[in-house]
């Protein structure tokens, strides 16, 4: 469950065009701007996941730094599903690999990983987390509908366990938000040490 917080922090961008890290970051109540990185996750070789979602979370991290500076603290993300087999399952190139990747998961386990790094001047934070989750078999019409509405696009395993996906969980394991891209639960502590710090709270 997603609780919302009441004060606003102090602003952090958001280096990800995420409309559900954007959502989450509003859920929980933080003022930040959002703006994307050059950087480009297809130059990794690497077959394992949690290396995979590291490596494209500093990639983006480096490329922030580089792009836009440490005027205000920069937030990167990147997230993978893996099958039970270990595969991991990328962003679907086009509506047949979508269709592909979603059997895969249709009354099957899934692990989704998000990779996070917050860098201010002052600190870094780096968190590997991940989410569980076990679905039942997708209907037939449902996916196709779902795959014809192209809100596939851009998703780790062309998965939204917060719209199609939600109606086939039979059991969770871990955070939501780290599912939605990033384990906000997790970086709130980090964002009030550093208005700590500086006298904002």
């Amino acid at each position: 469950m997603i609780k919302e917080q009441g004060a606003r922090s102090s602003k952090i961008c958001l280096c990800s065009a995420s409309p559900s890290r954007a959502l989450l970051l509003n859920k929980f109540a933080m003022d930040f701007i959002q703006k994307s990185t050059s950087y480009d996750e297809d130059q990794i070789s690497t077959s394992i996941a949690k290396d995979f979602v590291y490596i494209a979370s500093k990639g983006k991290l480096d490329s922030a730094i580089a792009e836009f500076g440490l005027d205000i603290p920069l937030l990167c993300a990147d997230t993978v599903i893996a099958s039970t087999d270990g595969s991991i399952l990328r962003k679907a190139k086009d509506i047949e690999h979508a269709r592909e990747i979603l059997d895969i998961q249709s009354n099957s386990t899934i692990s989704i990983i998000s990779s996070v790094h917050f860098k201010s001047k002052e600190l870094l934070f780096t968190d590997i987390s991940d989410t569980h989750y076990n679905f039942s078999k997708f209907e037939d019409d449902d996916m196709e509908e779902y795959l014809q509405s192209g809100e596939w696009r851009g998703k780790a395993g062309a998965c939204m366990v917060e719209g199609f996906c939600k109606k086939y969980i039979k059991s969770v394991d871990g955070y939501e938000s780290t599912a939605m891209g990033l384990q906000v639960e997790k970086l709130l502590p980090w964002i009030r040490m550093l208005q700590q710090n500086k006298g904002e709270i």
